[in-house]
This record gives structure tokens, sequence and C-alpha cells, in this order.
């Protein structure tokens, strides 16, 4: 799930916009550090360059890209994300 949630965070960021998006953007790619942790099987915690990254990123950023990647399978006429706990 990490790791889907990942890619779609990196989707979106590929797919720039305004100047608003482009910072949102620049800062979403900070998150790169941290794919060694949400690949599966791979690092337990995730490394402090990744705790910074996420830490630098603005909430109205990660949550608009968090709501976007979730809306894709939907728009790609695939069933909505249902993820276990």
């Amino acid at each position: 799930m990490k790791s889907v949630i990942l890619g779609m965070i990196l989707v979106v960021v590929v797919v720039g916009g305004s100047s608003a998006q482009d910072t949102c953007s620049s800062t979403l790619s900070s998150l790169n550090v941290c794919a060694p942790f949400v690949v599966p099987g791979a690092a337990a915690n995730p490394s402090p360059d990744c705790c910074g990254a996420l830490q630098a990123i603005n909430h109205d950023c990660l949550c608009s890209t968090l709501r976007i990647a979730s809306r894709i399978p939907v728009q790609c006429n695939l069933p909505p994300l249902a993820c276990p706990n």
C-alpha cells in the first residue's frame, strides 16, 4: 500500500502546473529519500532524511496530493483503493 501511495505521489509530482503546484511538486520530490521505507520488505523505520523531508512538506500540499492520488484508480475505470489496516 505504501509503495502504491508513493508511486501515485510521484505521478502527481510529474504532472506540474501553476507556480503553487510547482512548489508543491518540488517539495514532494524530496520524498524520494523515503523510497527505501515504502518498498515492501525494506527498512522498518524511515531514515532521519525521510522524516526531515516529510516535515518540510506543506500539510495542504501533501493532503491535496493524497486526495488526488486516491481518485486516480476511479478515473482509470479501476475499483477505488480499499486497503486493509
